[in-house]
């Protein structure tokens, strides 16, 4: 079925859809990755956001559900240059096309991605919708676009219920603001017993389990909207117990300690993002996923 991309700021792109074609918003980004497409479909990081992947064939070694890094996708849509008739790989459980129509996650392919990324780059991430069919209306596109708000995602993709993982002799409080499964392997396979809590969780629940650390993990959207969870970690901070965090974790960190946010004009996501440490010179290549970061000036 015929497919149109269209940007917030009146950019078009004709393709073809694949997956579950319904018609959608959301906030769409890039990420240059070459592969790595099954985690970052299931990262509760990209909720709400439609997804451009810079590299054209997306879908040649099928979806393995032991890469996932939650039980679901959680991007609103995904955009591709190209997606491959063929899932070639001994491990894959299914096809990326029937992955996602499976999970009702629109698609969009035969499009130029390259210039698309271009645009994202030099106008900064905006917000965009695909329809489907042979005739859209692009005026009432515009409409719907231009009223469509970015709401607080942390609440859909954080757990109902606190959850243990592990048995070892280290006791961390996980406070799932959107955690990937991965994080969760990693304390676990460095002798953590892992109790994980909702975002939404209070001080007592936290401090009951009686941790020897506790962590802050990534997630969706705006920090700024995390307004109750800021204001439950600098209770959290007031008992002085060792805190790590990784990217929205990091963030709330930051402002419950009284510092500054803001918004990328395109954001980082792929795994190939070269680092320098200053004090050596060398570089590292490093996977990033982030759309906000920490003032330093504050």
């Amino acid at each position: 079925m015929k497919a149109l991309l269209m940007l917030e700021n009146g950019s078009c792109f004709e393709g073809t859809g694949f997956g579950c074609e319904k018609d959608t918003l959301c906030e769409v980004v890039f990420n240059s990755a070459m592969c790595g497409y099954t985690e970052l479909l299931t990262d509760p990081s990209y909720a709400g956001q439609g997804v451009v992947m810079t590299y054209p064939l997306i879908g040649n070694y099928g979806i393995c559900y032991d890469d996932a890094e939650s039980s679901r996708p959680w991007l609103s849509a995904y955009i591709v240059h190209r997606v491959s008739d063929v899932a070639s790989n001994f491990r894959a459980d299914t096809d990326l096309n029937t992955f996602l129509k499976n999970n009702s996650v629109p698609g969009i392919e035969n499009i130029d991605t390259r210039a698309l990324t271009k645009v994202l780059r030099e106008s900064g991430t905006m917000k965009g919708m695909i329809a489907y069919g042979d005739s859209v209306d692009k005026e009432k596109m515009i409409e719907k676009i231009k009223a469509y708000r970015l709401k607080s995602l942390v609440p859909q993709v954080s757990c109902r219920e606190p959850r243990v993982y592990g048995d070892g002799p280290v006791k961390v409080s996980l406070i799932d603001y959107g955690v990937k499964n991965n994080i969760i392997r990693s304390l676990v396979s460095r002798g953590c017993t892992v109790k994980r809590f909702p975002h939404s969780a209070a001080l007592e629940d936290v401090m009951a389990f009686d941790p020897d650390g506790i962590m802050l993990t990534n997630g969706p959207g705006d920090p700024k909207e995390c307004v109750k969870e800021i204001a439950e970690l600098k209770r959290i901070y007031e008992h002085g117990i060792p805190t790590f965090a990784i990217c929205l974790g990091h963030q709330l960190m930051a402002l419950a300690h009284g510092f500054d946010t803001y918004k990328l004009k395109y954001g980082h996501r792929g795994i190939n993002h070269p680092v320098k440490r200053m004090s050596t010179g060398r570089v590292y290549i490093t996977s990033q996923n982030h759309g906000f970061v920490v003032d330093e000036k504050t």
